[in-house]
C-alpha cells in the first residue's frame, strides 16, 4: 500500500500528508471522510476499494501554528533547486551567504540563497556587488502553510489532485507559475 494522501482538517485546511495506510485507517475508524478519489482501487480478497487522494478529518483538531524554521532544504525549496546568480539548475548546489559571515551576515531567509559551486567559487567572500554579480530575485522568508513543512508543502503544491486545497495558503503565486 504505498501513496500519499493529504489530510484536510474539517474546515479544509492542510493539516498533513499521510500514507495510504493510515488514511485506511483513518476512514475504517470513522475519524475521516473522502473528498477526492484516486483513480486506482484496492483489491482485497472480497472487495475493491477505490483508493483516497484527500480526506477530511470528521472534527476540528486545534493545533498551535509552528514556526517556519530555516533549513537547507527549506532554501533549496523556495529557490527550486535553482542557482540566484546563473540560473543553472542540477548539479551540486550549496547555500551562499548573500553577505558574507565575517562581515556581519547572518544565516535567516533573507541572506541565505541557493547556488552552484562556480557562482559561489566566484564569489568568494565578497558581496554580490562588488563580484560583479546579480540576484535573480531577493530572497525572503517563505510564507508558511500551517501545519505541513514547507519542502513538504513545495512538493505537494505540484500535485494536481491537491492543488485547489493548497494554494489558499500559497501566497507566492509566482512558485506556483514556475516563474
Amino acid at each position: 500500500m504505498n501513496g500519499s494522501v493529504l489530510v484536510l482538517n474539517q474546515n479544509f485546511e492542510p493539516l498533513n500528508i499521510c500514507n495510504l495506510k493510515r488514511a485506511f485507517v483513518l476512514l475504517w475508524l470513522g475519524k475521516a471522510e473522502v473528498v477526492r478519489y484516486d483513480s486506482g482501487q484496492l483489491h482485497s480478497v472480497s472487495e475493491a476499494y477505490e483508493i483516497p487522494t484527500v480526506v477530511r478529518l470528521s472534527h476540528f483538531v486545534r493545533r498551535p501554528l509552528p514556526q517556519l524554521k530555516l533549513s537547507r532544504k527549506g532554501v533549496f525549496a523556495r529557490d527550486k533547486h535553482v542557482c540566484q546568480y546563473c540560473g543553472h539548475t542540477g548539479g551540486e548546489l550549496t547555500l551562499d551567504h548573500i553577505v558574507p559571515r565575517d562581515r556581519g551576515g547572518t544565516n535567516d531567509w533573507d541572506n541565505l540563497v541557493c547556488c552552484c559551486l562556480k557562482c559561489n567559487n566566484k564569489k568568494g567572500n565578497r558581496m554580490p556587488t562588488e563580484a560583479k554579480m546579480l540576484l535573480r530575485k531577493k530572497p525572503r522568508k517563505p510564507k508558511y502553510v500551517p501545519y505541513i513543512a514547507y519542502p513538504r508543502f513545495m512538493s505537494a503544491i505540484k500535485t494536481d489532485e491537491w492543488r485547489e486545497f493548497l494554494i489558499h495558503y500559497m501566497k507566492d503565486f509566482d512558485v506556483l507559475m514556475g516563474e
